[in-house]
């Protein structure tokens, strides 16, 4: 999942902090995770959030800069919303409900009813955010408890467990309160793909106005207080919240897959080559697939026209997914909306021939690799980042060669209504990350030396890829004011203020923004006021 980390992470702060002041956590009832930004849809308002976040919108949102959640410490807290799930993606990243926000049924509808559910559960059973949890899957049959046999199991009806369900209700503000104070219950989520009956559908609403677990039902459920929608092209729509998504889904033909898949990978999140096996550096690719800027693929030959467009998205998500990917797998995430076996493996096939049979491998689980000789820019910027943690003496040239390696925007070049799955996958964070840190290290050393210039030729080369990092523009002004220039320091300034002013999603500078431009360079606001006012 997109920026996990910094969910993970941002909540766990959140909750730290809220408890030191021994508050109860607010009902978070959504969630949007960008590449800029992590916001939470609370009620009733606050204004007045724990460090580092800040409150928004007369305080209906709390909001955590993604540069500054990277920059977090592992939080021992407890997790404070395992609720939280992605029913999809929009323009600008993934959108997250907290099922036990709704207090009350959630009604799933739609042609791909079962597959929004699985979806669900998958999530739910593998994320990060979350601690202790059971998910109980009615009517799904037994394949998805293989993907974390300790929090999924499988029942055939409702009325196996509606008994234990009330048995264990727990209210949801003790709830949330153990969570932050150490003293947490178990997250609960039924799941099911077998509509109520009349009776079990009146049991479990009032089960869910007293309990803290999250209730998601198929059929006609009356009384729902939310209902999930799915249309027949792929959207997912809550009239309620005012959601309205290309929704996130797991067909029953990619389960079987999915289950290998995490067989075989034992749900490990790590490196993709180990300290053991570094990447040869120093010798160039036989392919090289660029995606730090426009998408370039070095030593092939172009494909025919109309064809080449798909041949390297699918060489993107191979090359940037280096444990294999099955078949199945490969068809969800280049065609969303679904596509034939036939055309699928014919795709398949047609890239294996473009690229020899030495630089594409199927493994003995049917999951389709890229060989050795194929490398991105980003594998390469890795390891000279990762050789420059281990040599101090050639730190800086290591560095320098990393950030020389941006050109522009991640896939700056990528065809609109292509690389949909980049919204739900870690890609586009990860990257911004790596580029930031390593910019960010990079002045730092710079300015130890004595050589400003450098320090800001460091930070402009990162803002080249993420020029909304907040945190880059602070290295930026340090270092240019580092050079004595008071024209280039209110240049700097003056594209920030312009920056900040125009964006979106924005809602002006962050405070330490601010505070370190008011200490830099005094008279900003003067210099703002009176070009406002011309």
């Amino acid at each position: 999942a997109p920026g996990a980390r910094v969910l993970d992470l941002g909540l766990r702060h959140l909750g730290a902090g809220l408890a030191a002041q021994r508050r109860t956590p607010p009902v978070v009832y959504g969630a949007h995770l960008s590449p800029r930004t992590l916001d939470l849809w609370i009620h009733p308002p606050d204004d007045d959030p724990p460090a580092p976040w800040t409150a928004e919108d007369g305080g209906q949102v709390w909001r955590l800069p993604t540069h500054e959640g990277r920059m977090l410490e592992h939080q021992a807290g407890g997790a404070p919303y395992p609720g939280l799930v992605s029913i999809g993606t929009d323009a600008s990243g993934r959108v997250l409900i907290d099922l036990e926000a709704a207090q009350g049924l959630i009604n799933v509808r739609g042609p791909q009813t079962t597959a929004a559910l699985a979806a669900l559960a998958v999530e739910l059973a593998t994320n990060r955010w979350s601690d202790r949890m059971r998910v109980t899957l009615v009517g799904f049959g037994d394949e998805l408890t293989a993907i974390a046999p300790d929090r999924i199991r499988a029942v055939g009806s409702l009325a196996e467990v509606l008994p234990e369900l009330e048995a264990t209700a727990a209210p949801r503000r003790e709830v949330l309160t153990g969570r932050v104070t150490g003293s947490p219950r178990d997250a609960h989520y039924l799941l099911s793909a077998v509509a109520p009956t009349h009776e079990e559908a009146r049991r479990l609403a009032l089960l869910a106005r007293r309990d803290t677990a999250g209730y998601v039902l198929a059929g006609e459920v009356p009384h729902a207080t939310w209902t999930l929608e799915i249309s027949d092209d792929g959207r997912a729509r809550i009239a309620e919240l005012g959601f309205e998504v290309e929704a996130q889904l797991l067909p029953r033909r990619h389960y079987k897959a999915l289950v290998d898949l995490f067989r075989t990978a034992g749900r490990l999140d790590g490196e993709t080559y180990s300290e053991a096996e570094p990447l040869e550096a120093s010798r160039p690719p036989a392919v090289e697939i660029r995606l730090l800027g426009p998408i370039e693929v070095v030593g092939l030959e172009p494909l025919e026209e109309g064809r080449m467009a798909l041949a390297t998205e699918l060489l993107v998500y191979l090359a940037t997914h280096p444990g294999g990917v099955h078949p199945a797998v490969l068809g969800g995430v280049l065609w969303p909306r679904g596509v034939q076996t036939m055309v699928r493996d014919a795709t398949i096939a047609r890239v294996a021939d473009w690229l020899g049979p030495e630089h594409l491998r199927v493994d003995e689980a049917g999951r389709v690799g890229l060989g050795p000789d194929v490398r991105t820019d980003w594998m390469l910027f890795r390891e000279l980042v990762r050789r420059s943690h281990h040599d101090p003496s050639a730190r800086t040239v290591l560095l320098e060669k990393a950030l020389g390696l941006v050109r522009g925007p991640l896939l700056a070049t990528r065809p609109p209504g292509r690389y949909t799955w980049l919204a739900a996958d870690d890609l586009e964070y990860d990257v911004a990350a790596g580029v930031a840190d390593a910019a960010h290290q990079l002045c730092e050393l710079r300015l130890a030396q004595g050589e400003p210039d450098a320090a800001v030729a460091a930070v402009r080369a990162a803002l080249l890829l993420t020029p909304d990092d907040e945190g880059l523009w602070r290295d930026l002004l340090r270092a240019t004011h580092a050079t004595g220039d008071v024209v280039r320091m209110r240049a700097v300034v003056d594209g920030l203020t312009r920056r900040a002013a125009s964006h979106p999603y924005g809602s002006g500078m962050a405070p330490e923004t601010e505070a370190l431009i008011e200490e830099l360079l005094p008279s900003w606001r003067i210099h703002v006021v009176r070009e406002s006012s011309a």
